[in-house]
């Protein structure tokens, strides 16, 4: 097979993990990774599914912790983006749960600062609904 022309991205990779089930056994075919830039979940075993957020779309970045998360050690991270596609996503069950909330709020703020994004910009877009595009922030 010959080349692609495509270009190709290298993101290194800050953070990965998988889902936990029942004891923290990561016996999930779950996957998260967070880069520079964004945030990657992906799912399915035979079937692929790749679901990506860019980290300055992320609006709030939240910690939840069940005793049953507590007692193994896990959490739940909530994060509410003004991503069309996935406007709510859920970190499920992951290790270290606050220190990789702390990461992922200290690297959606650098994010917001090298693509000077801010929460004006968040306010404008849920003010004006689905139909604004790129050309509405100049």
């Amino acid at each position: 097979m010959g080349k692609s022309n495509l270009p190709v991205e290298k993101h290194e990779v800050k953070w990965k993990d998988r889902k936990r089930t029942i004891f923290g056994l990561p016996w999930s075919f779950t996957r998260y990774r967070l880069t520079d830039d964004k945030l990657i979940v992906s799912t399915g075993l035979f079937s692929l599914n790749e679901e990506e957020i860019r980290l300055y779309r992320i609006m709030d970045v939240t910690l939840k912790r069940s005793f049953g998360e507590r007692l193994w050690g896990l959490g739940t991270i909530h994060i509410c983006s003004s991503d069309k596609t996935t406007p709510e996503l859920d970190i499920k069950r992951v290790r270290q749960s606050s220190d990789v909330k702390e990461m992922l709020s200290d690297m959606v703020e650098a994010a917001r600062k090298k693509n000077r994004v801010s929460a004006r910009e968040f306010m404008a877009a849920d003010d004006m609904g689905d139909d604004m595009d790129e050309d509405d922030f100049h």
